[in-house]
């Protein structure tokens, strides 16, 4: 402790006989051999840290006053949960627009689909042509349709039998079919035009 400060003591006595000669020396033209002689001493190491240090603020202050913003800040997307089933469910960065489509012919299952999306709280009149772009890609509407893999009807379930949740006639009923494809888009991606914004950029939903 005792040469911290003895060492810090000789330091300052350098430093202020610096300054005296700096003065003096403006108006004589010898050197003052008070400031010569301390400029001889040694700074300690723990003075040039501190020195360093300082400099170091001083850089850092200026730089913090010239910062500029260089582009616009992008907010994180919502990581993928998981859902039923152990599969992550996916939320598009932004909606699909609205696709309007004209009510379809009654009696066809594009009819069923189109009276059932308010009971899911969808807006049909919105809704429902992202629905059919979906639904029309995946299936043709058609509530036989059955995939190479094992998907089958209306909204492709996969394995068909997970449709069976929605009611027994799953494999020959296209409201069954479509209630449970309803059921599906609504839990997984919130609204029809939301799984229609992920299946255009990724060919399935």
């Amino acid at each position: 402790m005792s040469v911290f400060l003895i060492t810090s003591v000789t330091a300052a006595v350098a430093i202020a006989a610096g300054t005296v000669f700096a003065i003096t020396g403006l108006g004589h033209s010898s050197p003052d051999p008070v400031a010569e002689f301390a400029a001889e001493i040694p700074v300690s190491h723990s003075a040039s840290l501190l020195e360093r240090e300082r400099q170091h603020m001083i850089l850092m202050d200026s730089a913090s006053r010239t910062l500029s913003l260089i582009s616009t800040p992008k907010l994180a997307t919502r990581p993928l949960a998981p859902a039923a089933g152990g599969i992550a469910t996916s939320t598009p960065t932004a909606s699909a627009p609205p696709v309007s489509m004209p009510a379809p012919d009654p009696g066809t299952a594009e009819a069923i689909a189109y009276s059932l999306l308010p009971s899911f709280g969808f807006n049909a009149k919105t809704q429902y042509g992202c629905l059919y772009n979906i639904w029309e890609r995946e299936s043709g509407w058609n509530y036989e349709a059955e995939n190479a893999s094992g998907a089958y009807g209306i909204p492709q379930a996969l394995p068909g039998s997970k449709m069976a949740s929605a009611g027994p006639d799953w494999a020959t009923d296209p409201t069954t079919q479509i209630k449970w494809g309803l059921g599906y888009i609504q839990g997984r991606y919130q609204t029809p035009c939301d799984a229609w914004a992920f299946w255009q950029d990724n060919g399935w939903y």
